[in-house]
């Protein structure tokens, strides 16, 4: 008797109800776990309540009853089926079902090669429909218990109220929302059906980029061997990087190669980024403006094949705007991460087999990109798990308390910050990879080049975590080089100011291309090398030096 008074279901058929709700949600979030995170099964049950608390509403007629035991039902299925089909996914290809190579995979096909896959693999695919009817048939009985008559006694009635507010709002949360099943898989297919009609669009843009750079009819300096590496960040502001003076060491492998190597190592001291997001920022790296107002610019990557190197380009990015644009120009386009989006990806690592492939490969001249995901959100999944190299409080911590910054961005600046020491460890090893590959062609060109796409605010300029196209922490960013010969005024190329947006020229440099219309005075390693700011908001543009 006790229990009912403090209960707020009275006992009878609202509380088998409220054991049917819970069950239902319990449930479903344990097969939702087969296919997503621990935090994104608990996001995915809150979104679940409108549709489950339902069965809480006394509904006295037969009909009402039944048509809602089937609404709750199939709304449970969705669901169940999104758990089902990523866990398929993920154990079958370690990939989530809106990862490029996914989206791309549908959109190249038919009906009858997919149902030559579903035959090839109908016992795994069997097996996965009997769990989901399974737990199809345990949702629907327990629909079925559903409240017919039992008033909602108030302080139920508030709770319930209070419930259906927070899912409310959840689903007004753009993160939250396109989680839901409903709203996820209609954007999916959205997806796959604009990529087939985008194939001819870019396959017509490669085009191009191709015919263009073979009418430039580049050609290479020399008659030896090249090789040239290109090192794409994400993300990372050189402020962060001790190598540049950073209160926190992380950056340890870096600075001892500038140590060993001197100056045929260039750390460029006033390096910054074009745009303050990735897309926009590879899509001007890339391009050389030949100055033929509103015509197409020339694509690095098509105007090295046109000239004979090999072309690579090696990503731990799953983008499929970058794909299109960039990574199929190159004759071996490789990607590792097949999980989109700032919670996917693994840690770049994973890429250096590839390197070590492209480097080996037998062709005379090679052009390789390699494109990390550094420092991108969530700072905390770009290092392996426990290696929280800054969790004590320092200098730093002090610093941000004194400029006003919140608890919240101290602790992001901490994981941005391991986030950049793991980094460094996987950055120098391909400097090493690369410099190793130089030892059997001491008369070939060989060279390497770093640098971010873009940089990133964690508490620099103000007190938020996160890309910032309104700061000057947004644009900031590395610029390291080497090659296999000595640089002429090492000192004086160092102190020059750079922009990424003109990188482009540097690398042609690099890669020892020549062609009609080559503009040196964009190419900072140029003698002719003529600085001018480029186009950013007001107060970061005043923030960047003459």
């Amino acid at each position: 008797m006790a229990f009912n008074k403090i209960s707020i279901f009275p006992q009878g058929a609202l509380r088998h109800a409220a054991i049917a709700c819970a069950a239902i949600v319990a449930g479903s979030t344990l097969f939702l776990l087969q296919g997503h995170s621990a935090s994104r099964s608990a996001q995915l049950a809150v979104l679940m309540l409108p549709g489950v608390l339902t069965l809480l509403w006394p509904l006295p007629g037969a009909r009402a009853h039944l048509l809602r035991s089937v609404v709750v039902t199939l709304w449970t299925g969705l669901f169940l089926l999104d758990g089902a089909v990523r866990s398929y996914m993920g154990d079958a290809y370690g990939a989530a079902p809106d990862s490029s190579f996914v989206i791309g995979a549908v959109a190249n096909t038919n009906w009858r090669e997919g149902s030559e896959y579903a035959r090839t693999f109908a016992p795994t695919i069997a097996g996965w429909a009997i769990a989901l009817c399974m737990a199809l048939a345990g949702a629907a009985w327990l629909a079925a218990q559903g409240n017919r008559r039992t008033p909602v006694p108030r302080l139920a009635a508030r709770v319930l109220v209070a419930l259906l507010c927070v899912s409310v709002l959840a689903h007004a949360f753009k993160p939250w929302r396109r989680l839901q099943p409903a709203v996820f898989w209609s954007g999916w297919t959205q997806s796959v059906a604009g990529m087939r009609g985008e194939w001819d669009r870019y396959d017509g843009v490669r085009a191009r980029a191709r015919a263009l750079a073979e009418g430039a009819r580049p050609a290479v300096k020399g008659d030896g061997p090249s090789t040239v590496v290109l090192v794409l960040s994400d993300s990372v502001n050189r402020d962060n990087m001790s190598l540049y003076g950073y209160g926190r060491a992380t950056t340890p492998a870096l600075a001892a190669l500038k140590h060993k190597l001197g100056d045929d190592m260039l750390v460029i001291r006033n390096a910054w980024a074009g745009e303050a997001t990735t897309l926009p920022a590879l899509n001007e790296l890339f391009a050389l403006d030949q100055g033929n107002d509103g015509g197409e610019d020339l694509h690095l990557l098509a105007l090295a094949r046109a000239a004979g190197y090999r072309t690579w380009w090696i990503s731990n990015h799953d983008d499929i705007g970058i794909e299109q644009q960039h990574a199929r120009l190159a004759d071996v386009a490789t990607t590792t991460n097949r999980n989109p989006g700032r919670s996917g990806g693994g840690l770049d690592e994973v890429i250096t087999h590839d390197v070590q492939a492209a480097l080996a490969d037998g062709a005379p001249r090679k052009f390789i990109v390699v494109h990390l995901l550094g420092a991108h959100p969530y700072y905390k999944l770009r290092y392996p798990a426990g290696a929280d190299a800054f969790a004590a409080a320092d200098a730093v911590d002090a610093g941000l308390a004194a400029a006003g910054r919140s608890w919240r961005v101290g602790t992001l600046r901490k994981e941005y910050d391991a986030a950049i020491r793991y980094h460094d460890t996987v950055v120098s090893r391909i400097l090493g990879l690369v410099q190793a590959s130089a030892a059997p062609q001491p008369a070939g060109n060989v060279a390497w080049m770093y640098l971010s796409d873009h940089g990133q605010e964690v508490g620099h300029d103000a007190d938020f975590a996160g890309h910032s196209p309104a700061t000057p922490a947004g644009y900031r960013i590395p610029a390291l080089v080497w090659r296999n010969r000595p640089w002429p005024a090492a000192a004086e190329l160092a102190n020059r100011s750079f922009r990424a947006d003109w990188a482009g020229w540097t690398l042609a440099d690099l890669l020892q291309l020549q062609w009609q219309g080559q503009a040196t005075r964009y190419n900072v390693l140029a003698a002719d090398y003529a600085w001018t700011e480029s186009r950013l908001p007001g107060p970061v543009a005043r923030a960047i030096p003459d």
